[in-house]
C-alpha cells in the first residue's frame, strides 16, 4: 500500500476502534443504570436488542446510498448519528427514548461498519486482505474492551460517560474529513432496493458459508455475555469467577486476531476456519465437563477466546475471497446481518436451554453450534464467482 492508502486505511481502523468503545460502553453502562432503576432483567435484555434492530432494519436500504454517494458520506452519517445519539441520553432518562437512542446507534454504527469494510476489502490485496481485517477486527475488539471502563464514571455522574464517549466520537468523525472519497465498483444492475435484493441472492448463492463465522460470533459473544451470567450464579460457579472468564475469552481473541489473520493469507480462510471451529467445539465441550473447577474453566475461555476471537473478520476475509468486487457492498451487508441473527438468536437459544435442559451444560449449546458450522464448512467447497480474481493494490 502506498502512503496515501496507508493512510486511509489506518483512519478507518481509528473510526473502527471508536464505534466498538460506544459499543463497549452503552451494553454495560445502560445495563447497570437499569438494574440500580429496577428494571426487570427481562426489560434489560430487550434494551440490548435494540443495537442490533437498527443493524437489521438498516442493511437492505444502505446498498443503493453507498453506491450513489460513495463511502465517505455514508461514514460521515453514521458517525454524526453515533455522536449526535450518544449526547442526547442525558436529556430524557426513559426506557423507551433510550431504546430508539440505542436503535440509532445501531443504524450509525452498521453504517460506520459496512462503509469501512467494505472499502478495506476493496482496496485490500488478495494476499494482505485478510492482515487488514484482522487489524480492523483487532481494533473494533481494544475499543469494545475499553468501552466498560467508563462506567466507573457512574460515580461521579450518570450523563458523564455519554458525554465523554459523544465528545470521542466526534473528534473520530472529524478525521474523516481528511479522506477523499471514492464509489465501490460499478455494477451494471439496479442500485434500487429490488437491485440489492437480487445481489443478496446472487451473493448468498456464491459465499452462503462463509456468512457461518459472522454468525457464529454473534451468537458466541452475546450468549457469553448474556446468559452464561445468569447459567453461572444457578449453578454455582459463581459471579466472581464470571468476572475473570469473561476478560479472559476476550484477551485471547485480542492476542490471536492479526496472527490468525495473516496465517489465513498463507494458509487460506477456508483451512484456518475449519482448524479454529473445531477448536473452538473441543475447548466449549471441555469447558462443559470441567465447569466445576474455575482455573479449568479459565483455561478452556482463554483457549476458545484464542481461537474464536477472529470468526468475524475471518468470515469477512472469507466472503471476500468469494465474491468479485462489484458484489462486495451486498456480502459485507450480509456480515453485518448474519452477525445480527447470531446476536439476537444467541441470547433467545441459550435462554431457552437454560430453562429447559435441566442438568445439561449451557457450554454445549455453544459446543453444538459450533460442530455444526464445522461441518459446514468441511462439507461445502464453494467455488465462488471470481474466487481468484486479484484485488487492486
Amino acid at each position: 500500500m502506498n502512503i496515501s492508502i496507508k493512510l486511509r486505511f489506518w483512519i478507518l481502523v481509528i473510526i473502527v476502534a471508536i464505534s466498538g468503545f460506544s459499543q463497549g460502553m452503552l451494553l454495560p453502562l445502560i445495563a447497570i443504570i437499569f438494574e440500580q432503576d429496577g428494571v426487570s432483567s427481562s426489560m434489560n435484555g430487550l434494551h440490548a436488542t435494540g443495537l442490533y434492530i437498527g443493524i437489521l432494519i438498516a442493511s437492505p436500504l444502505m446498498e443503493a446510498p453507498l453506491r450513489r454517494f460513495g463511502y465517505k458520506p455514508i461514514i460521515l452519517i453514521g458517525g454524526l448519528a453515533v455522536a449526535v445519539s450518544l449526547a442526547l441520553f442525558p436529556l430524557w432518562q426513559s426506557f423507551w427514548f433510550w431504546f430508539l437512542l440505542r436503535l440509532a446507534i445501531g443504524i450509525g454504527d452498521h453504517m460506520l461498519h459496512f462503509a469501512t469494510q467494505t472499502w478495506i476489502t476493496s482496496f485490500s490485496p488478495k494476499e494482505r486482505i485478510g492482515r487488514n481485517i484482522s487489524i480492523y477486527g483487532l481494533f473494533f475488539g481494544l475499543g469494545f474492551a475499553a468501552g466498560p471502563l467508563m462506567t466507573r464514571f457512574l460515580e461521579v455522574s450518570t450523563t458523564l460517560p455519554f458525554i465523554i464517549s459523544s465528545a470521542v466520537s466526534l473528534a473520530a468523525w472529524l478525521i474523516v474529513w481528511l479522506l477523499k472519497n471514492e464509489r465501490p465498483e460499478h455494477d451494471l444492475e439496479s442500485t434500487s432496493f429490488f437491485g440489492t435484493m437480487k445481489r443478496f441472492g446472487k451473493v448468498f448463492k456464491y459465499a452462503w458459508v462463509a456468512f457461518l463465522p459472522p454468525f457464529a460470533f454473534g451468537f458466541l459473544e452475546a450468549s457469553l455475555n448474556g446468559n452464561f451470567p445468569v447459567y453461572a450464579m444457578r449453578s454455582g460457579i459463581g459471579v466472581e469467577a464470571v468476572a475473570i472468564l469473561l476478560p479472559a475469552f476476550a484477551t485471547g481473541g485480542i492476542l490471536s486476531q492479526l496472527p490468525l489473520g495473516i496465517l489465513s493469507d498463507k494458509l487460506g480462510r477456508r483451512t484456518v476456519l475449519i482448524t479454529i471451529t473445531l477448536s473452538g467445539f473441543i475447548c466449549f465441550t471441555a469447558a462443559g465437563l470441567l465447569e466445576d473447577s474455575t482455573t479449568g474453566l479459565l483455561i478452556c475461555f482463554f483457549l476458545a477466546g484464542t481461537v474464536l476471537g477472529s470468526t468475524f473478520s475471518l468470515g469477512i476475509s472469507y466472503m471476500a475471497d468469494l465474491l468479485p468486487k462489484q458484489l462486495l457492498p451486498a456480502g459485507n451487508l450480509m456480515c453485518g446481518i448474519f452477525f445480527s441473527f447470531g446476536s439476537i438468536s444467541g441470547p433467545f437459544i441459550g435462554g431457552v436451554a437454560i430453562e429447559l435442559l435441566k442438568g445439561i451444560s449451557f457450554f454445549y449449546v455453544v459446543s453444538t453450534m459450533l460442530l455444526l458450522i464445522f461441518i459446514a464448512l468441511v462439507t461445502v467447497r464453494p467455488e465462488g464467482s471470481s474466487q481468484h480474481e486479484p484485488k487492486s493494490a
